[in-house]
């Protein structure tokens, strides 16, 4: 193989990235142990060399351009995997360590991922978790993330998709809403309950009711003068106080099924599902952190 970069054109990159992550030509320079005007001088000659402007300079503070923010994503991937590669040669990476960050959604953060957390960090005391709790998407590679998990898998090429769990849906109600309003028997029943709506952040797109009709799928798009979006606690939260009727996962609702402050209704046309999927970047090179943490998941999710 030729040579395609020497020496300062390898520390240029390291002192790009810097730049970009800290904002601030200054602030890299703290780090890397330079002067400002060396990683100035760094970046100047990089975008020489490749044509293009890769900073919009203020006199406050540096904001990476379109073609700046492709590069930056493409270089950290890279520098990544080789300092990666260095720790596994050099057998700093016989226990997996370093920073791993996870994006959840409310729901499977706190009734799934976080109760796991202290069993990994106890099998795994060298890694340390950062939970970013969201329904929102997150850029992978731009806000540094190692992994998500989702509800439903994102069209992107880029990523992985492994299905985690395969979650049961169920529809709540409470005792007194059910006294008060009755308890409905079939779907067309529906039409005269208060339905609560949970609308989905990202599109604001209503989301259907799913069920089992003698063996027929449904969707429904009921009706309510309730509805709350990006936390479904929220709805959940709403029918308890008997606000009218709710569908869920059962995962969520367990306790509160056993307790009797909320009772499962439309029982023979449930059975329906949504899959939970886990989602990280397409590598060559997998770190031993993201590696360990996937295989923790699938050993004590419920499959």
């Amino acid at each position: 193989m030729q040579r395609t970069f020497d020496d300062l054109q390898l520390g240029s990159i390291e002192l790009f990235c810097l730049a970009a992550e800290a904002g601030s030509f200054t602030a890299a320079a703290l780090v890397a142990g330079v002067t400002p005007a060396a990683v100035s001088r760094s970046v100047s000659r990089m975008e020489e060399r490749l044509g293009v402007r890769l900073f919009a300079r203020t006199t406050r503070s540096v904001k990476l351009t379109d073609s700046g923010r492709r590069y930056y994503e493409e270089c950290r991937q890279a520098l990544a995997q080789l300092v990666e590669a260095q720790r596994e040669v050099m057998g700093q990476q016989q226990e997996p360590s370093g920073t791993l960050r996870i994006s959840i959604p409310t729901t499977y953060a706190h009734h799934r991922i976080l109760p796991l957390l202290p069993a990994f960090r106890e099998r795994f005391p060298q890694v340390k978790v950062e939970s970013h709790i969201s329904n929102r998407n997150i850029d992978f590679v731009g806000e540094g993330y190692d992994l998500a998990i989702r509800v439903r898998a994102i069209p992107d090429s880029g990523l992985i998709a492994r299905q985690l769990e395969d979650a049961e849906l169920v529809m709540i109600a409470s005792p007194d809403y059910l006294k008060r309003a009755g308890t409905p028997q079939t779907l067309d029943d529906l039409k005269q309950h208060e339905c609560i709506q949970y609308d989905l952040p990202s599109s604001g797109r209503r989301i259907a009711w799913l069920f089992n009709d003698h063996g027929e799928q449904r969707e429904i798009q009921a009706e309510g003068n309730f509805s709350c979006s990006d936390d479904v606690l929220g709805g959940v939260t709403l029918a308890r106080h008997g606000a009218g009727l709710f569908q869920t996962y059962r995962f969520i609702v367990e306790n509160e099924l056993a307790d009797g402050s909320l009772v499962e209704i439309l029982k023979p046309y449930g059975g329906r599902s949504r899959p939970f999927t886990l989602l990280y970047p397409q590598s060559r090179h997998i770190p031993l952190r993201l590696r360990a943490f996937i295989d923790f998941l699938v050993e004590h999710l419920p499959r």
